[in-house]
């Protein structure tokens, strides 16, 4: 797809799945279960699909998935799956890691953040090697210092090799990477979750990371217990919407394994998606 300057595609890398329960918050599994599959143990099938955005002498990633290397009780508890490596992932779009000039993180969550580094004995390496890595500083000194409620989120050891290598760049609130791809913040899920817009003018794609993970969660009280102000989520996913609705933005979302891309449609306080796309 093109949008301007900017080519924009994705790749996935990665599949896991999560407690529906956890990821529909106060509403009951005889709703949530009527538009998503879910699995014996209760959770639900996700993907990390990684949006890859090429202009302007510039190779972007939004986003990281999760990586490898997490043993075998955390893999079977959110049932990974990997059909290939990132490097195979990024050979199909005739690209290699190391092209890849900057990482805009949406946030540092395992599934989005733990990516940027794999294994390599006892030490990590940077998956994305000659890139500066965006971050919200709200969000860089929270998942440095977590707390109780959302600690089992974020993997330091993954992230700090960031700051080892100066591949970090910190931001405080809203802010532009290049004409045509700015960063909107969000408060709900996690402090300084920032999603990019990505706009010409004419045609406009909006991230929705885990501001609205997947097109189940339109419906306003359909929010994740992840989230640490719920009622915040509430309204910023409902702005958002309303606002994309009226403006006729494409929405890409990160984590519903059978919709990449939608437009969305309001009648009165409700959103349902229309004209489903791929990249």
């Amino acid at each position: 797809m093109q949008i301007g300057e900017w080519e924009v595609r994705s790749c996935v890398a990665g599949k896991f799945r999560l407690d529906g329960g956890a990821m529909f918050g106060v509403v009951p599994k005889n709703m949530w279960s009527r538009v998503v599959e879910v699995d014996d143990e209760n959770r639900i099938f996700m993907v990390m699909r990684l949006l890859v955005v090429q202009g302007c002498g510039k190779t972007i990633v939004v986003d990281a998935g999760c990586g490898t290397g997490y043993g075998e009780k955390l893999t079977k508890i959110y049932a990974f799956e990997f059909n290939h490596p990132m490097q195979e992932s990024f050979a199909n779009l005739d690209l290699s890691p190391d092209d890849v000039t900057d990482v805009l993180l949406t946030h540092l969550h395992f599934d989005h953040g733990g990516g940027v580094a794999w294994p390599d004995g006892d030490t990590w390496k940077l998956t994305f090697p000659n890139a500066t890595h965006h971050v919200q500083r709200s969000q860089w000194e929270h998942a440095l210092s977590p707390n109780p409620r959302d600690r089992g989120s974020y993997f330091r050891e993954r992230i700090e090799i960031l700051e080892r290598e100066k591949r970090l760049e910190l931001y405080d609130g809203e802010w532009s990477f290049a004409p045509g791809v700015d960063l909107l913040t969000f408060d709900g899920h996690t402090p300084g979750q920032q999603l990019p817009k990505i706009s010409d003018g004419n045609n406009t794609l909006f991230h929705c990371g885990d501001l609205c993970p997947t097109v189940a969660h339109f419906p306003t009280p359909y929010i994740m217990s992840y989230d640490l102000q719920p009622v915040v989520s509430m309204e910023e996913k409902s702005r958002i919407l309303s606002r994309a609705a009226d403006e006729e933005w494409l929405l890409f979302f990160e984590h519903d394994p059978e919709t990449e891309a939608c437009y969305v449609k309001q009648d009165g306080k409700r959103f349902t998606p229309r004209d489903i796309r791929t990249l």
